[in-house]
């Protein structure tokens, strides 16, 4: 009975001298991270007694964080910049119908090929819906690739010379595709763009006045880009056209939209482009 007891005893303590290791030896790897830590943001120091190397192993010239952080406070951190939020980059257009229609052969036009290309039309250009090509060959704006940017601007270039009194009421449908052409941030779509819609606003009377109310949903683009330097300087070259700048491009075709687009166009143009100064020399 004696040797009974005598064994549970000694079991008791083996549990308990076990327990008592387990812990000592959590407790000791506890402190040994607490200390790692403060030595890699604190640095070595003589306050800290470090008799092993390896705690100090990792660059800590290296560590970096964002600001406005609880380590952005901390020494051996080096706060970084915010990231670029990419305004200026090209987004890639998407899909146009102009270059499914074209691909399908459903538009009157072909391309003559030759030392300077040309296109030829297939039908009268003055019995086309214009309620169904101008919007279009506008679509086809957004287009970079030969030939179906040439096409697009050839073409909507021909429509505007002969469309007369039909191209003010397709001016609603036109909005979107132009929009989009800018929205690319590709400064030779812009470029392409901006001359085309000076284009449209001598086409005809009244168009410009009727482009007022859309003002908003097209000259974002011109507010930030008027200042914008291309990485070739500006200049969008092509052997079809001479050279473009578009940083000349856009306070020119805010002029334009200015002087045809009547008395509200300037409060328009001023609430989108805040930097616009008036070109109209108005009577007191």
């Amino acid at each position: 009975m004696v040797t009974r007891k005598h064994n549970k005893a000694s079991s008791y303590s083996r549990r308990v001298c076990r327990a008592t290791s387990t812990y000592t030896h959590t407790r000791t790897h506890i402190l040994i991270s607490q200390l790692r830590t403060l030595l890699l943001i604190f640095g070595p120091s003589s306050s800290f007694n470090r008799t092993t190397p390896v705690y100090m192993s990792r660059d800590t010239s290296e560590l970096t964080t964002t600001g406005f952080t609880v380590k952005a406070a901390m020494k051996n951190y080096r706060v970084v910049g915010p990231p670029p939020t990419g305004a200026f980059q090209e987004r890639p257009a998407k899909p146009t119908t102009f270059r499914k229609f074209y691909d399908r052969g459903d538009l009157p036009i072909y391309l003559v090929h030759g030392t300077r290309p040309t296109i030829t039309w297939k039908v009268d250009i003055e019995t086309l819906d214009y309620n169904h090509y101008l919007p279009l060959f506008f679509d086809g704006l957004s287009e970079t690739a030969h030939p179906y940017a040439f096409l697009a601007r050839q073409g909507a270039e021909d429509l505007l010379d002969h469309g007369g009194d039909k191209i003010l009421p397709v001016i609603p449908q036109l909005i979107i595709p132009i929009r989009n052409a800018l929205n690319t941030r590709n400064h030779q779509v812009m470029c392409t763009t901006m001359k085309v819609l000076q284009h449209l606003v001598k086409s005809g009377d009244k168009v410009g006045e009727a482009l007022v109310p859309y003002f908003r949903q097209i000259l974002h683009i011109f507010d930030l880009f008027k200042d914008k330097k291309s990485k070739s300087s500006g200049v969008v070259r092509s052997h079809l056209q001479k050279p473009e700048n578009i940083r000349e491009l856009i306070p020119e075709t805010l002029e334009l939209l200015e002087r045809t687009g009547g008395n509200d166009a300037f409060v328009h143009i001023k609430i989108m482009v805040p930097t616009y100064q008036s070109c109209v020399a108005y009577s007191p």
